[in-house]
Formats: structure tokens, sequence, C-alpha cells
């Protein structure tokens, strides 16, 4: 797969709607193009499961794996006069929600609102808004027509378009972690030296769900997160707290907020893109979480760690990464995998 393609790749995804525990739409797609690749199963949470053919068995059991759901919202009332009221689903900020587009079960569109501005007192415009004072507008005038278009318990995602811009940047909702199950999808189209699992799992954003019952399920040894981490490579943020940077190469931390990943196993991706001349970056700071959490606690455990694509405005509409960065995340994940570490 080339970076044409890959790029197409990741924006189809970005179109689909598959807020966590609804991500069948996704894995519809993701399942059309690896299935002449791979023996594939779905489980019954969910998880699409691919098992990729090398041309010889491992020392060790390699998982690489990517989350298709999304953050986004769940209808929790409907006003008298036809107002959504809603919920959450994930971590999103509430100050990206105002006056944004979005779309409830792919087809009923809507807008992000809350009390005007100018009737607000100065302790609401000093505060930070939160979901509880915000609704969706779809247009409905009252109760019974707005039901007849949604109900209570439906999910709704941002609706946003997808463009490039600049020299070489992109922008779309879900980017996390859509691009990392285009590269996924970029492996298991591809000639690899040696046997792994693809894992597509559903409900990261809300918990780890369907990475925790995979890993009881496939119990690996090697296992690699390949996601989204923020970047704060941004105006006004000083170096040392910028994270990461986009066009750097993909990210390899060291930790995150509650794992420790392998030390071996950072040192052997650092070791494969040097020798590679893969460009690469070490995260610097210990933030955020990845399913490799569930995969070092599963069973006996599992080395563990994340190669993460390095991203602005994470968890938002506008998610956006560079294109610079594709190319080589995906040399250094075949990288590691063709030098087929024991550990021992």
């Amino acid at each position: 797969m080339n970076l044409e393609q890959l790029h197409t790749t990741i924006q189809q995804l970005s179109g689909i709607d598959g807020v966590s525990g609804d991500e069948g739409a996704v894995r519809e797609y993701i399942l059309e193009q690896i299935k002449d690749y791979c023996d594939c199963q779905v489980t019954p949470l969910g998880n699409l499961v691919a098992v990729k053919k090398g041309r010889r068995a491992p020392q060790r059991r390699w998982l690489f794996s990517a989350h298709m759901d999304e953050v986004g919202f769940l209808i929790t009332h409907i006003t008298e006069d036809g107002y959504l009221k809603f919920t959450n689903v994930g971590g999103i900020d509430e100050r990206v929600l105002i006056g944004k587009p979005v779309r409830i079960n792919g087809s009923v569109y809507g807008v992000v609102g809350t009390k005007a501005v100018h009737i607000m007192s100065q302790e609401e415009r000093d505060a930070a808004p939160k979901f509880s004072d915000m609704y969706i507008d779809i247009g409905a005038s009252s109760r019974q027509e707005a039901t007849e278009r949604v109900q209570v318990g439906d999910c709704g995602t941002f609706c946003t378009e997808f463009f490039s811009f600049g020299d070489g940047y992109f922008k779309g909702k879900a980017l996390d972690d859509r691009a990392g199950c285009a590269l996924l999808i970029a492996l298991a189209q591809s000639d690899l030296p040696y046997d792994c699992t693809l894992l597509f799992s559903v409900q990261e954003e809300t918990g780890l769900a369907g990475a925790t019952a995979a890993g009881h399920q496939l119990q690996p040894e090697i296992a690699i997160a390949v996601e989204n981490t923020t970047a704060a490579d941004v105006g006004g943020v000083p170096k040392e707290s910028q994270v990461c940077r986009l066009g750097n190469g993909p990210v390899l931390p060291f930790t995150e907020t509650v794992t420790k990943y392998d030390r071996q196993l950072v040192q052997y991706a650092k070791q494969v893109a040097q020798e590679k001349q893969i460009p690469h970056q070490v995260k610097e700071g210990a933030y955020g979480g990845t399913e490799a959490r569930a995969f070092q606690t599963a069973g006996c455990g599992a080395r563990v760690m994340a190669v993460s694509l390095p991203c602005r405005y994470l968890h938002s509409p506008a998610c956006v990464l560079q294109e610079r960065d594709l190319e080589p995340t995906l040399a250094l994940l075949k990288g590691m995998l063709e030098g087929n570490p024991a550990f021992d």
C-alpha cells in the first residue's frame, strides 16, 4: 500500500461512524479490505481478529492492535420542544462542542447548542461549558417530531469534512484510531516475513473492553498498540511541553499514565528505526493510555509498547495528522516484525 492508498483508506475510515459500542460499519469496511489476505474472525463482543500468515512462524506470538471506535455522544433525553440532551461517550473536551455539527444514526444532522452568550450571567460566561448545559438541535419543533427521527440511546458523532491543507497535513474526525486501523490494513495486505495477529478492537475509548477480551483470548507474547498520541506542537506552547511533533515520524513512548512499557521492546524499536534510517521520536512525557495495558495484564502477561502517530486536536471534530508520518510508521511496524526478537 503506497502513501496515496494509505491516505485514501484513512479518509474512507474517517467518514464512517463508529462510536464505542456501535462499531459495526467500521468493522464491515475493514473486513472487506482484508478478508482475502487473512483468516478473519468476528468475536461475540465485536472485535475483528485477523491472523496474517507470513513466510514462517515467529519465535514469539506477535499482536498488532488498533481500535475501531471513536468518541461521540449518547442521547439521554428529548425535551418537549424537540431538543436532544446528551452525554459524552469517551473523553471529549466540552470546550470544542458549541456550534459544532453532529450526525446521529448516520443520517440525522444537528448542531450542538447552549444558552446564548448575551443572556448568560458573568459567572456562566466565565465557567467552562458542561454537557448538562448543552443540547443538540435537529430542527424539530416538538418531542413527537424529534422522536420520529431519534430515540433515547441513539449514538451521535462529529460531522466534519475530511480535507488536506498546507504541506502534507490533513484533518478529519476519528483519526484516533482509524489511522491506526489503516496501518493494520496495510500490514494485512503486505507480504510479511512472519505470522502475526492483527486486532481491530471495540470500545477502547470507554475502558478497553475489546482489548481486554482479546488479551485473554489470544494470549500474545509481544503486543504493539498502533495508536495516535497527542501532539502539542502549536503556537504558544514551550518546546518542553510539546510532547511530540507532526512530521518527525512515529512516536515511541516509554510509558503512559498507568502502563510502563517493556524497556527491551522499546529499545528494540529504536534500534530498528536507527538501523533502517526511519525517522522517529520519543514521546516527551507520561500522558494518556493505550490498549497495551490490557495485553500486559492478560493471562501470563506480554511485552507491550505503543507505536503512535503524532496527532493534533485529539478527540475533536478536527484531528490533524501529517502525511510524512504515515510511511515511516508502517516501515517501523514491518521492521520490528522482520527482526523477530526472542528476548530470551
